[in-house]
């Protein structure tokens, strides 16, 4: 049904121009394609001819795909209007597009002069290897070259980088830091009208209009191509324009009609978004054509007569009949143009479908997770400015230098950590809920708005979706982003911007493109007497599947100075997404055996010290009756533990502080293994799936570790408010019991 359909298509075309008439006078390429507009006949053939392109490429997928020899059918058919943008956005508005940008990539590939278009887009239909977008991992819209960075766009979850993006474009010129983008750039993002109803595509939209509200330039384009209907079912008429043409500070334009009545309107759009640096919703009348993609059978949900007047909307059909009626073009040349198209396509697409694939894991993986280890050392051990500087941003006392105990917490580390940071990186900007005037809820990020000023420290709305989406697209402009996420809870409202934007980035841009950052969450549980579930989430479960992603988290102050330094080195040489997660429990901790005893405090380490992934902190390094594998609260948790089993049981345990949880320093552990005559892992996190547990044991068990094996976890509960919280968490006692059983 759906290949019949494409030949009703194109017969339609071709019928129309053998039996049209050429019309007298014709126009000049210089002349306006109507009285008074601004489209040249020259411009209109160019974006005939890159709508023509993307029909045959979309044709071209479907008919490879007959014989199993291309992967991807969901075509840019009926949305070719969209190639007015293209012709119409320079090469330096950096574009995030929807999966029907075919025409819109045709015109911008014309201006970029990009060789082979065609051959471009068809190796990637193929999957082949030398796609130059992805290498073959998937069919995406993106070019280095073309300043379009990739997305999969399925439910329009690119929209809060986009407009991180624009809003980082003003927050760089603030900076003066250019990122390579000039100040009178805008960024357009595409997506479909059921896209629009999603909570992704409304974050993004709201965090547009209160950027413009607060008074940031923030010039984004949003492009919502509506062809009424999300696969199957229906968007409602007026659905569009209903919900968007009306709200505050979001500047509204419709473009349908012919093809110079799109152009006028889509140029109206964008240079008011380049003249106000607000955002602008442009509202683009589209058709579907074909069906959502070649495996959906239209007729299931719809009746022929909707088919064929879809079909009889068809743009390109209809672009036809303005430029030859017009005078623009005589029927011999539109033919001419689409005999051509369809004849270096066809070519085309018999060499991309021959072309080799990806063929093993490695290939496959090699953009997911770059480690620069030498760049990484060099930046992390690299003091971050003269001593006279530091003691500025110190206030004349460095932090290795300071004497009293309050200084040296968790938290006073992290604090000094980042100050160093940002001394060291002009790029770097740190950013959240409640970061800059107030210094976060814990005072983590106390006085450093004060001291590097709001270009760089400043607060967000209450969205986590925003926030990392802010993280993104700073660092496309080269920034060094360092979001916080306020509690480890809130972050499954958004952990998409994590795993399905930030982490694969690299991975379906082959590393053409990366998104550099240290996301900050305060999370895991133990906080006494507050907060309950929401603010005592022990479940990391979600972020340790993320492929590509580094976890790291501190247990100690010292520590946590020098994983920050590594976090933010490894980030910024290697292009990663790095997740440090502070445990909340330890911010303000001073004792770890007795009320009094400041164990849990620490000297701060001068610059240069850093730990790598891989490296862990062992404690009783002598002690070979048990091994106990612990992070973060575990690890403070564990002591105690050691202390006991020694004094009371006379067991003697050596304890390895994990600290990286992702990748876990696997090797590291079954060295420690080979030396202990029994190991417990002390879990933190929720039984199932919630932790490290699972993996720490199973890599034991499958490198035949052959000493006794236990863990203690917590129960696979919420937390509860209060002194029954403990119920489910893993105390002292839990943990000298289960050694006990090992002895």
């Amino acid at each position: 049904m759906s290949i019949d359909r494409v030949a009703i298509v194109e017969a339609n075309l071709d019928r129309y121009l053998e039996r049209a008439a050429s019309v007298e006078p014709a126009l000049r390429s210089e002349d306006p394609l109507r009285i008074g507009g601004s489209l040249r006949v020259a411009a209109a053939l160019e974006v005939f001819e890159d709508q023509v392109l993307s029909r045959c490429l979309d044709v071209a997928a479907r008919e490879l795909k007959k014989t199993s020899r291309s992967f991807y059918t969901i075509s840019s058919a009926g949305h070719e209007q969209n190639a007015v943008l293209g012709a119409l956005l320079r090469l330096d508005d950096p574009c995030l597009l929807h999966y029907r940008s075919g025409a819109l990539m045709a015109a911008r590939a014309r201006k970029a002069g990009v060789p082979n278009f065609a051959r471009d887009v068809l190796l990637g239909i193929c999957a082949s290897r030398d796609d130059p977008a992805s290498g073959g991992r998937h069919k995406v819209w993106g070019s280095r070259r073309m300043w379009v960075p990739p997305q999969t766009s399925t439910i329009a979850s690119h929209l809060p980088k986009a407009v991180g993006l624009a809003f980082a474009l003003g927050r760089a010129r603030r900076m003066d830091y250019g990122g390579g983008v000039p100040e009178s750039a805008i960024v357009c993002a595409s997506f479909g009208d059921a896209s629009a109803n999603h909570a992704t595509a409304l974050s993004g939209i709201n965090a547009a209009r209160y950027s413009a509200r607060r008074g940031n330039p923030t010039p984004i384009l949003f492009v919502c191509e509506d062809n009424f209907r999300g696969i199957s079912v229906e968007t409602p008429r007026q659905w569009i324009r209903n919900s968007f043409s009306r709200l505050p500070f979001l500047r509204y334009f419709e473009a349908e009609g012919d093809l110079a009545q799109i152009w006028e309107t889509a140029a109206k759009a964008i240079d008011c978004c380049r003249r106000s640096r607000t955002p602008v919703f442009l509202h683009l009348h589209c058709v579907r054509l074909w069906g959502h993609a070649g495996s959906d059978v239209e007729t299931g949900y719809r009746r022929l007569e909707e088919i064929e007047q879809s079909e009889a909307q068809d743009p390109i059909l209809l672009n036809a009949r303005t430029l030859v009626e017009s005078g623009a073009a005589a029927p011999e040349l539109l033919q001419k143009i689409i005999a051509g198209c369809r004849r270096d396509v066809a070519a085309e697409a018999e060499t991309a479908a021959d072309s080799p694939r990806l063929a093993s894991r490695e290939e496959v993986m090699k953009p997911l997770a770059p480690f620069d280890r030498e760049g990484t050392v060099k930046l992390a051990s690299t003091s971050p400015g003269h001593v006279e500087d530091r003691r500025k941003i110190f206030g004349g006392v460095l932090p290795e230098e300071a004497k009293a105990p309050l200084k040296r917490t968790l938290a006073a580390h992290i604090n000094s950590a980042l100050a160093e940071a940002m001394l060291g990186h002009p790029e770097i900007l740190l950013f959240g809920e409640d970061v800059g005037r107030k210094g976060g809820v814990y005072g983590v990020t106390n006085g450093l708005q004060k001291i590097f000023g709001r270009a760089r420290v400043f607060d967000t709305l209450l969205d986590e979706t925003t926030i990392l989406g802010v993280a993104q697209g700073a660092a496309h402009l080269g920034m060094l982003p360092i979001p916080e996420i306020q509690y480890l809870a809130y972050l499954h409202n958004a952990i998409d911007q994590v795993r399905g934007e930030a982490c694969s980035l690299s991975f379906f841009s082959n590393g053409e493109f990366s998104n550099p950052m240290v996301v900050r969450i305060a999370g895991l549980a133990y906080q006494k007497g507050f907060g309950g579930h929401f603010h005592n989430d022990n479940s990391i479960g979600a972020l340790r599947e993320i492929p590509g992603l580094l976890l790291v988290t501190p247990a100690r102050g010292d520590d946590a100075a020098r994983l920050m330094r590594s976090a933010i080195a490894v980030a910024k040489s290697s292009g990663r997404v790095v997740v440090f997660l502070e445990p909340i429990a330890l911010y303000h901790e001073r004792d770890l055996f007795e009320e009094g005893d400041h164990l849990w405090l620490s000297d701060y380490p001068p610059p240069g010290e850093y730990l790598l992934p891989g490296d862990v902190g062992i404690y009783g390094e002598q002690h070979r009756d048990l091994l106990i594998v612990s992070y973060a609260n575990g690890l403070r948790l564990s002591l105690i533990a050691q202390r006991e089993l020694e004094r009371e049981h006379g067991m003697r345990a050596r304890v390895i502080d994990l600290r990286w949880l992702n990748p876990l320093p696997h090797e590291a552990i079954r060295h420690h293994a080979e030396l202990c005559r029994a190991v417990l892992v002390v879990d933190e996190c929720r039984a199932t799936g919630g932790g490290v547990a699972d993996a720490v044991l199973a890599d034991l068990a499958e490198h035949d570790c052959r000493v006794k094996l236990r863990s203690v976890r917590a129960a696979d509960s919420y937390i509860p408010l209060g002194p029954a919280s403990d119920t489910v968490l893993v105390q002292p006692s839990d943990i000298v019991a289960a050694a006990l059983t090992l002895r």
